[in-house]
């Protein structure tokens, strides 16, 4: 029932953890409220009973036992839930967004058939992008294949781009959307044939960009790479069409109760809602509301300890789980990390802490301003880099809060 650990859990395969097996579920689309109450109730009577959303929008169920398991797999399948384990094809979180040049939840579908049928041996963690070019973008996350939807006066053109997030991705060109599907399954090939572990940034290591741009051939024209935008905010209030909106509410660190989950779903459906839809940077999407609704809508969530203002404290913190619900955890990370939120008073608008239960650093590979890591020796402190650099000095939690305020000040003033 466990497998490896540097494969991902899924729902036929639980992950070993130290709270119990777990499980990650990645929606193709929108979730029907009531399926999605039915979810935090299976993991509530199958699991410990609590639910998490990822960075890249996954939801992940903990505690579950080797005979709850599936049970669990069983009831999800009688939710007729729109998931799969194959390989991730990550689109456009908001459903009606205005902004959207394409469908690329339609185009994510065609890819995910069209590379089951393929049969290709690919590594666990391979993933596709697909991103229409509207307001809740994905340039933040990483894929092996990135498609971005541009607009051109005759009509939207796909940019294709291989191994990185929307900076760092190295680009390909421009193809037409009905050539998208061809040619991200040849790209997909190049991949394949480097080993059934090989990523897209492998390939670009050995061969170089000629090796994706040869395979393609004359489907693909050259083209400059689209801007860089603006970060994009899941959590706040989001216009969709017919004067309709929807709601992101951040989970405190990534997770949350199932059954104030499954609360908030129900005050949703009470007020209009029809569909959840977990999203990238630990958030869920809630909608469509009325202008009528939205601000109780808003009001509700605060109240059952949901964030819903992109400045709220707790989203300028990453913290794993940390101990005991981590095998690996050293420090008990979110506890950590709840308390530096209520103490410390953090500037600027991105992830300026990352709380790691160890030096693996899962939540938050990056960089950040100050990284706490547990250690043997107890809370490591990193300033500007990831979980696995050398603690520059160490301390209690208790004097954490204390700490990261002398290291803010200090930085604040070498900045000015």
């Amino acid at each position: 029932m466990t497998q490896i650990r540097r494969a991902c859990p899924a729902l036929s395969a639980p992950m070993e953890t130290g709270d119990g097996l777990l499980v990650r579920i990645l929606p193709s689309g929108p979730i029907p409220l009531r399926a999605f109450a039915g979810l935090c109730a299976a993991a509530l009577t199958q699991g410990n009973g609590t639910m998490e959303i990822s960075a890249r929008g996954s939801v992940q169920i903990r505690g579950l036992t080797p005979v709850t398991a599936p049970l669990f797999a069983t009831a999800v399948s009688a939710l007729r839930l729109d998931i799969g384990d194959g390989v991730p094809v990550l689109a456009d979180p908001l459903p009606g967004d205005p902004t959207a040049l394409i469908d690329a939840n339609a185009l994510a579908a065609e890819l995910r058939n069209a590379i089951a049928s393929a049969g290709l041996a690919l590594a666990p963690k391979l993933s596709v992008i697909v991103d229409g070019g509207g307001k809740l973008h994905l340039d933040a996350l990483n894929a092996d294949i990135r498609i971005r939807a541009g607009a051109t006066a005759d009509g939207p053109l796909l940019h294709l781009a291989v191994a990185g997030d929307g900076a760092t991705a190295s680009p390909l060109g421009t193809v037409a959307p009905e050539e998208a599907r061809a040619a991200v399954m040849r790209l997909l090939a190049v991949i394949a044939a480097h080993g059934a572990q090989a990523r897209g940034a492998d390939v670009l290591r050995h061969r170089g960009i000629a090796a994706f741009q040869e395979a393609i051939g004359t489907r693909i024209a050259l083209a400059p790479s689209l801007p860089p935008r603006l970060p994009a905010g899941m959590v706040g209030t989001h216009f969709l069409k017919d004067d309709l909106y929807a709601l992101g509410v951040g989970l405190t660190f990534g997770h949350a109760e199932a059954e104030t989950l499954r609360a908030l779903t129900d005050i949703a459906r009470v007020h209009g809602a029809l569909w959840a839809r977990p999203a990238p940077d630990r958030s869920l999407l809630l909608g469509p509301f009325k202008r009528t609704t939205i601000k109780t809508m808003r009001d509700e969530a605060q109240r059952l300890g949901f964030a819903v203002d992109p400045s709220d404290a707790r989203r300028r913190i990453v913290a794993c789980p940390g101990a005991p619900s981590c095998a690996s955890g050293l420090i008990a990370a979110r506890t950590i990390a709840a308390e530096i939120a209520k103490s410390v008073e953090l500037p600027g608008h991105s992830v300026a802490v990352h709380v790691s239960g160890c030096a693996k650093g899962c939540a938050h590979p990056a960089a950040t301003r100050i990284t706490i890591v547990g250690t043997a020796g107890g809370c490591g402190i990193v300033r500007d880099g990831t979980a696995r650099a050398t603690p520059s000095s160490y301390a209690v939690p208790a004097s954490l809060a204390e700490e990261i305020d002398r290291i803010i000040e200090t930085q604040e003033i070498v900045d000015a």
